[in-house]
């Protein structure tokens, strides 16, 4: 059993890497080579009454090998900054986090690594960002406009360099020093015209494609400042309803299957959520217990990932269309296809720290 910290994953893991990795593994989706699950949180009250404890799951795997599982422990809260309210949490206390992904092997159920989930967090879901953008963007597309400036919002840049030939970066974030701070980062790092804006409707003008990354609990994205043919991702946050109305074609990356022999269950929410005292939920306006995630973004509008491979139907078909792409439930296809690949480069370098497998073992039958 391999034990792999975040610096681990971050010598090996490239955004290019992450990209290959979640298509290779929704191509296998479509193919029904692989499964997953929507993500399953457990909330509970705390004895602080503006709290809740949430442990979250997600899980899957493939015949290409590896099944996988991500676990997360948190104290969730929220607050508000500048009239933004935003969700935070934690782990025993602020600024620490826990979160792990645990990868077995189908072929024996050996359970081969343990892998802190943070620097792995934010490329997968920053690579399907830019996943989206590579079927759905403008081939023209230079211009981001970047709503957020976190750890986000920086692999959401990464992944459009993937996509696009990108060559400014407009940045709104609440709080002046941050998105100061970011558009140094990001203009040194990627030699990128960075600027940040004063006001966020300023990120919309000109912008080709706008991504919302964000902890918002109220909807980020404006759609009465979003201009022609502009391509919209949102991973924090949410849209509004005049951006639902604008869309006019939107990608799907995927569906998690309902289980097997009972298609009744099928969900195509984001996520389910169980409660304790569900009713007692300390007025969260991001994630009320007992909610599900929303199901499938403007879908008289959608296109699915499988239907382009195959060639069923088009993305974007003009210019002037808004266009939109969000993954799915398919959160669990992510860990095995992106943990499997860092737990391959990880042993061919020699990173890591081997725990013996013998721990994880019994001779004792459940």
């Amino acid at each position: 059993m391999l034990f792999l910290n975040n610096d681990d994953v971050k010598r090996v893991l490239t955004m290019e890497i992450t990209m290959n990795s979640l298509d290779k593994a929704y191509r296998e989706l479509a193919r029904q080579e692989a499964v997953c699950r929507p993500r399953i949180d457990i909330q509970i009250p705390t004895k602080d009454a503006e709290k809740i404890y949430q442990w979250g799951t997600m899980e899957g795997g493939s015949m290409s090998g590896y099944f996988a599982i991500r676990m997360k422990s948190d104290v969730i809260y929220e607050q508000e900054y500048q009239g933004a309210i935003t969700q935070e949490k934690y782990c025993v206390r602020p600024g620490n986090f826990c979160g792990l992904i645990m990868l077995n092997s189908i072929e024996n159920g050996e359970p081969l690594a343990m892998i802190n989930d943070g620097y792995l967090q934010h490329m997968r879901v920053g690579a399907d960002s830019g996943i989206g953008a590579k079927y759905m963007a403008r081939e023209d597309a230079t211009v981001v406009g970047m709503i957020g400036s976190g750890g986000m919002a920086r692999s959401h840049v990464e992944s459009f360099l993937q996509a696009r030939k990108i060559k400014k970066i407009q940045v709104y974030s609440p709080t002046k020093a941050n998105r100061e701070a970011y558009a140094k980062e990001i203009s040194t790092e990627f030699g990128l015209e960075v600027i940040p804006m004063n006001h966020p409707r300023d990120v919309y003008k000109g912008a080709h494609i706008v991504a919302g990354c964000t902890d918002s609990a109220v909807p980020i994205v404006i759609g009465k400042w979003l201009e022609e043919g502009t391509h919209v991702t949102c991973v924090g946050g949410k849209p509004d309803e005049d951006t639902l109305k604008r869309i006019d074609v939107s990608l799907r990356l995927g569906t998690a299957p309902a289980p097997w022999g009972l298609p009744e269950f099928g969900l195509a929410d984001e996520y389910i959520t169980y409660a304790a005292k569900p009713k007692d939920n300390a007025g969260f306006q991001m994630k009320r217990a007992g909610n599900r995630g929303h199901g499938v973004i403007a879908e008289d509008r959608a296109v699915f990932f499988s239907e382009i491979l195959s060639g069923a139907k088009k993305g974007r078909n003009s210019d002037k269309q808004v266009t939109y792409s969000e993954r799915g439930n398919i959160q669990g296809a992510q860990f095995f296809a992106v943990a499997g690949k860092v737990y391959e480069l990880a042993k061919e370098r020699g990173l890591g720290r081997e725990l013996p497998t013998e721990w994880f073992l019994q001779d004792i039958r459940d």
